[in-house]
């Protein structure tokens, strides 16, 4: 039953992801992959939250961690995104670019993973 749970989150994860990253590769310039950042610090952000939300502050049975945090929070942050795009970058001599993102994604998902938790125990 597990593996459900984690298959319907994962279906909803990537579409979510799938919808972001068009609506702001529509929005923003392709040189720098900036929706794959977004997605990884709005997921890392949402990981945050549920893990101290459902531990803290309101018991969820066991089968939301497979649903939201593995199903959900796996499917939709794009760290192997991130760590390829990162990889282009180099490949490409973008080594500018490369650190900006390399430095942005992990102190940004750091706090954003911080920013759940105190957001989660605010409540």
């Amino acid at each position: 039953m597990n593996y459900l749970w984690i298959a319907v989150g994962a279906v909803a994860g990537a579409s979510a992801r799938y919808f972001l990253s068009d609506l702001i590769g529509r929005h923003f310039s392709p040189v720098f992959p900036y929706s794959t950042l977004l997605i990884n610090v709005t997921g890392s952000m949402a990981v945050g939250f549920f893990w101290v939300y459902s531990a803290e502050r309101v018991p969820l049975d066991p089968w939301w961690k497979f649903l939201v945090a593995i199903g959900f929070c796996g499917s939709y942050t794009t760290f192997s995104s991130y760590a390829f795009e990162n990889f282009a970058l180099i490949q490409s001599g973008q080594w500018l670019m490369a650190g900006v993102n390399f430095l942005a994604s992990n102190v940004l998902c750091l706090a954003a993973v911080a920013g759940g938790a105190f957001l989660a125990r605010a409540l």
